[in-house]
Protein backbone atom coordinates (compact mmCIF):
# COMPACT_ATOMS: atom_id res chain seq x y z
CA UNK A 1 0.00 0.00 0.00
CA UNK A 2 1.49 3.31 -1.12
CA UNK A 3 0.73 6.50 1.06
CA UNK A 4 0.94 9.90 -0.02
CA UNK A 5 4.04 11.80 1.25
CA UNK A 6 2.15 14.52 2.80
CA UNK A 7 0.35 11.88 4.95
CA UNK A 8 3.28 10.34 6.09
CA UNK A 9 4.10 13.65 7.02
CA UNK A 10 1.42 14.14 9.02
CA UNK A 11 2.13 11.07 10.73
CA UNK A 12 5.85 12.30 12.05
CA UNK A 13 4.66 15.23 13.19
CA UNK A 14 1.83 13.85 15.18
CA UNK A 15 4.48 11.26 16.87
CA UNK A 16 7.18 13.30 17.84
CA UNK A 17 8.91 16.78 16.97
CA UNK A 18 12.77 14.39 18.03
CA UNK A 19 13.49 12.81 15.04
CA UNK A 20 17.08 12.13 14.14
CA UNK A 21 18.43 12.38 10.70
CA UNK A 22 21.15 10.12 8.48
CA UNK A 23 21.92 8.56 5.31
CA UNK A 24 21.42 5.02 5.11
CA UNK A 25 24.75 4.22 3.97
CA UNK A 26 25.72 5.13 7.54
CA UNK A 27 23.31 2.59 9.52
CA UNK A 28 22.14 -0.05 7.34
CA UNK A 29 24.36 -2.76 5.71
CA UNK A 30 23.34 -3.62 2.45
CA UNK A 31 23.52 -6.66 0.33
CA UNK A 32 22.13 -8.15 -3.12
CA UNK A 33 19.64 -11.28 -3.74
CA UNK A 34 20.87 -13.92 -5.86
CA UNK A 35 19.90 -14.80 -9.42
CA UNK A 36 16.32 -16.46 -10.43
CA UNK A 37 14.05 -16.14 -12.80
CA UNK A 38 10.47 -16.81 -13.17
CA UNK A 39 10.98 -20.43 -14.91
CA UNK A 40 12.34 -21.39 -11.57
CA UNK A 41 9.73 -21.37 -9.74
CA UNK A 42 8.27 -24.80 -8.70
CA UNK A 43 5.15 -26.42 -7.41
CA UNK A 44 6.94 -26.95 -3.67
CA UNK A 45 10.73 -26.36 -2.50
CA UNK A 46 12.10 -23.20 -0.80
CA UNK A 47 10.12 -20.15 -0.45
CA UNK A 48 11.40 -17.89 -2.68
CA UNK A 49 11.11 -14.00 -3.35
CA UNK A 50 11.58 -12.58 -7.19
CA UNK A 51 11.65 -9.16 -7.25
CA UNK A 52 8.38 -8.76 -9.04
CA UNK A 53 6.11 -9.96 -6.01
CA UNK A 54 7.02 -6.15 -4.40
CA UNK A 55 4.69 -5.55 -7.56
CA UNK A 56 1.98 -7.73 -8.05
CA UNK A 57 1.18 -8.53 -4.63
CA UNK A 58 2.60 -5.33 -2.68
CA UNK A 59 2.89 -5.98 1.56
CA UNK A 60 4.64 -3.66 3.85
CA UNK A 61 5.21 -7.11 5.48
CA UNK A 62 5.59 -10.43 3.40
CA UNK A 63 4.79 -12.94 6.63
CA UNK A 64 3.85 -15.77 4.06
CA UNK A 65 5.42 -16.81 0.65
CA UNK A 66 3.52 -18.82 -1.78
CA UNK A 67 6.17 -19.25 -4.36
CA UNK A 68 9.05 -21.97 -4.26
CA UNK A 69 12.09 -22.96 -6.23
CA UNK A 70 15.02 -25.16 -5.96
CA UNK A 71 18.20 -23.90 -3.67
CA UNK A 72 21.28 -23.10 -6.22
CA UNK A 73 24.43 -22.83 -5.06
CA UNK A 74 25.65 -19.30 -3.69
CA UNK A 75 21.59 -18.64 -3.10
CA UNK A 76 20.84 -15.52 -0.06
CA UNK A 77 18.71 -16.43 2.71
CA UNK A 78 16.60 -14.44 4.65
CA UNK A 79 17.55 -13.87 8.48
CA UNK A 80 13.92 -11.96 9.20
CA UNK A 81 13.73 -8.51 9.35
CA UNK A 82 15.50 -7.97 6.03
CA UNK A 83 13.96 -4.92 4.10
CA UNK A 84 13.97 -5.69 0.49
CA UNK A 85 13.78 -3.05 -2.50
CA UNK A 86 13.77 -3.90 -6.70
CA UNK A 87 16.83 -3.58 -8.07
CA UNK A 88 14.64 -2.79 -11.16
CA UNK A 89 11.34 -2.04 -12.79
CA UNK A 90 9.33 0.04 -15.46
CA UNK A 91 9.04 3.01 -13.48
CA UNK A 92 11.37 5.23 -10.92
CA UNK A 93 7.70 5.33 -8.73
CA UNK A 94 7.11 1.61 -8.58
CA UNK A 95 11.34 1.06 -8.12
CA UNK A 96 10.93 3.34 -4.61
CA UNK A 97 8.91 0.46 -2.58
CA UNK A 98 10.47 -1.63 -0.06
CA UNK A 99 9.03 -4.48 2.08
CA UNK A 100 10.09 -6.55 5.27
CA UNK A 101 10.90 -10.07 5.02
CA UNK A 102 9.65 -11.12 8.08
CA UNK A 103 10.69 -15.26 8.14
CA UNK A 104 14.48 -16.69 8.17
CA UNK A 105 15.01 -19.08 5.26
CA UNK A 106 13.22 -17.68 2.61
CA UNK A 107 15.42 -17.44 -0.77
CA UNK A 108 16.33 -13.38 -1.92
CA UNK A 109 16.26 -13.57 -5.89
CA UNK A 110 18.79 -11.73 -7.99
CA UNK A 111 17.18 -8.26 -8.84
CA UNK A 112 16.74 -7.33 -5.10
CA UNK A 113 18.43 -5.12 -3.01
CA UNK A 114 18.69 -6.16 0.69
CA UNK A 115 18.81 -3.79 3.66
CA UNK A 116 19.63 -5.02 7.18
CA UNK A 117 18.95 -2.77 9.80
CA UNK A 118 20.62 -2.49 13.42
CA UNK A 119 18.30 -3.12 16.34
CA UNK A 120 17.61 0.33 16.87
CA UNK A 121 15.89 0.78 13.81
CA UNK A 122 12.10 -1.23 12.99
CA UNK A 123 11.98 -3.21 9.99
CA UNK A 124 8.91 -2.41 9.38
CA UNK A 125 9.19 1.51 10.01
CA UNK A 126 12.06 1.22 7.40
CA UNK A 127 10.23 0.04 4.47
CA UNK A 128 7.32 2.38 5.29
CA UNK A 129 9.56 5.43 5.18
CA UNK A 130 11.23 3.93 2.24
CA UNK A 131 7.84 3.86 0.15
CA UNK A 132 6.04 6.68 1.55
CA UNK A 133 7.96 9.08 2.55
CA UNK A 134 10.97 11.88 1.93
CA UNK A 135 13.05 8.51 0.47
CA UNK A 136 10.65 7.58 -1.63
CA UNK A 137 10.64 10.44 -3.47
CA UNK A 138 14.94 10.81 -3.41
CA UNK A 139 15.14 7.24 -4.49
CA UNK A 140 13.01 7.92 -7.25
CA UNK A 141 15.04 10.64 -8.59
CA UNK A 142 17.93 8.49 -8.34
CA UNK A 143 16.61 5.37 -11.04
CA UNK A 144 18.49 5.48 -13.48
CA UNK A 145 16.98 4.31 -17.04
CA UNK A 146 14.55 4.67 -19.81
CA UNK A 147 12.87 1.50 -20.82
CA UNK A 148 13.90 -0.13 -16.78
CA UNK A 149 15.32 1.67 -14.54
CA UNK A 150 18.07 0.63 -12.35
CA UNK A 151 18.46 1.15 -8.40
CA UNK A 152 21.39 -0.12 -6.66
CA UNK A 153 22.79 -0.48 -2.61
CA UNK A 154 25.05 2.35 -3.84
CA UNK A 155 22.14 4.57 -4.70
CA UNK A 156 20.20 3.83 -1.41
CA UNK A 157 23.68 4.34 0.36
CA UNK A 158 22.98 8.35 -0.02
CA UNK A 159 19.44 8.31 0.52
CA UNK A 160 18.59 10.24 3.70
CA UNK A 161 16.27 8.42 7.20
CA UNK A 162 14.59 10.36 9.34
CA UNK A 163 13.58 8.67 12.41
CA UNK A 164 12.35 8.82 16.12
CA UNK A 165 13.13 6.39 19.09
CA UNK A 166 12.59 2.99 18.55
CA UNK A 167 9.52 2.71 20.80
CA UNK A 168 8.07 5.30 18.54
CA UNK A 169 9.14 3.96 14.98
CA UNK A 170 7.09 0.85 16.23
CA UNK A 171 3.66 2.49 16.86
CA UNK A 172 4.12 3.69 13.92
CA UNK A 173 4.73 0.87 12.41
CA UNK A 174 1.88 -0.68 14.08
CA UNK A 175 -0.24 2.28 13.19
CA UNK A 176 0.62 1.69 9.33
CA UNK A 177 -0.13 -1.95 9.48
CA UNK A 178 -3.82 -1.70 11.20
CA UNK A 179 -4.24 0.93 7.95
CA UNK A 180 -2.82 -2.07 5.69
CA UNK A 181 -4.97 -5.23 7.44
CA UNK A 182 -8.14 -2.61 7.61
CA UNK A 183 -7.97 -2.29 3.70
CA UNK A 184 -7.14 -6.09 3.15
CA UNK A 185 -10.38 -6.77 5.44
CA UNK A 186 -12.58 -4.46 3.25
CA UNK A 187 -11.25 -6.05 -0.24
CA UNK A 188 -11.91 -9.72 0.71
CA UNK A 189 -15.39 -7.91 1.56
CA UNK A 190 -15.63 -6.25 -1.29
CA UNK A 191 -15.13 -9.58 -3.40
Amino acid sequence: MAFSFQFYKCIEKFFTIAWEQRKLGEMVQFSKGTGYSKGDLKESGTPIILYGRLYTKYETVIADVDTFADEKPGSVFSRGGEVIVPASGETAEDISIASVVEKSGVLLGGDLNIITPPTDIDSAFLAISISNGKPHNDMAKMAQGKSVVHLHNTDLEKIDLSYPSHEEQIRISGFFRGIDNLITLHQREHF
